[in-house]
């Protein structure tokens, strides 16, 4: 078994701490840089360039079946090595074009609120640049309506860096969802993370806590789910090793049995 290891749970409360430092104080966040490094160093060390592992005693546990039907007949891949899923997933790139795409048609509900409410192309902008700058949580609506080069320069780096994120999230999770992909990555996903941000962003950015409109940020997020979900779903996926450890009848997409069934053959021809 993998060996206990305690790093992972420190590493979070670091990351906790470097974002609560953001609308707090510089030494919060300077502690959960420091439990941020500490933990990774901890965290590899038990992983490079040899895996830590703990021996553990096997103990027999039997189970009853519950039913005695056959539905499927599986088909072994080998002695030593079991069938692992996905056996299909997108290139590592798929997810970074979807994030671009998302992030892009994203830009456009935000901008037409801004405009709409504000008229002002910034404010959007500005106020997601707000929860990076402690100094900006008393500003006036009038200051986030006008363009700062500081506040832009923030809200492209959080933009881009959540977008691409979100991106690679998008394509590691649609393979699992083979069956309606665009209503998982336009509607399910937007909604769940948009119910998480609900709960927490009273501690993540108070000043956007405030002045968020959230009948128009679940549209945008609609969008980017949508445009995201679409443009990664475009592209081919690559076959995973799992796949390759196949059987060829697998991979070539033949169906075929182990032996012949004797009640559809009463003679024994072949």
């Amino acid at each position: 078994m993998p060996l206990p290891t305690a790093w992972p749970i420190v590493l979070a409360l670091g990351v906790s701490l470097l974002v609560t430092g953001m609308v707090t104080s510089v030494e919060i966040s300077l502690l959960g840089l420091l439990l941020i490094v500490l933990s990774s160093i901890g965290w590899f060390r038990n992983v490079l360039p040899v895996e830590a592992h703990e021996y553990v005693e096997a103990q027999p546990d039997p189970a009853l079946p519950l039913s005695f039907r056959n539905a499927i007949e599986y088909i072994p891949v080998s002695s030593m090595h079991r069938k692992i899923l996905p056996v299909e997933r997108f290139h590592f790139t798929t997810g970074i074009r979807g994030g671009i795409a998302g992030g892009i048609a994203m830009i456009l509900p935000a901008t037409l609120y801004s405009v709409l409410k504000y008229h002002s192309l910034w404010y959007a902008m500005n106020l997601m640049a707000a929860g990076g700058f402690v100094s900006w949580a008393g500003e006036s609506d009038q200051f986030l309506a006008q363009f700062h080069m500081q506040g832009f320069l923030a809200a492209l780096a959080i933009h881009a860096l959540t977008s691409l994120l979100v991106g690679l999230l998008y394509g590691a999770m649609l393979p699992m969802f083979p069956r309606l992909p665009i209503l998982t990555a336009g509607f399910l996903a937007p909604l769940l993370w948009t119910g998480l941000l609900w709960s927490t962003l009273g501690l993540i950015s108070p000043i956007l806590n405030q002045r968020i409109d959230w009948w128009w940020f679940i549209p945008s997020q609609i969008a980017f789910g949508l445009v995201c979900g679409y443009v990664v779903n475009l592209h081919a996926r690559v076959r995973t090793a799992q796949f390759r450890a196949l059987p060829f009848a697998v991979r070539a997409g033949i169906e075929a049995s182990e032996a012949p069934e004797e009640s559809n053959n009463p003679e024994g021809l072949k």
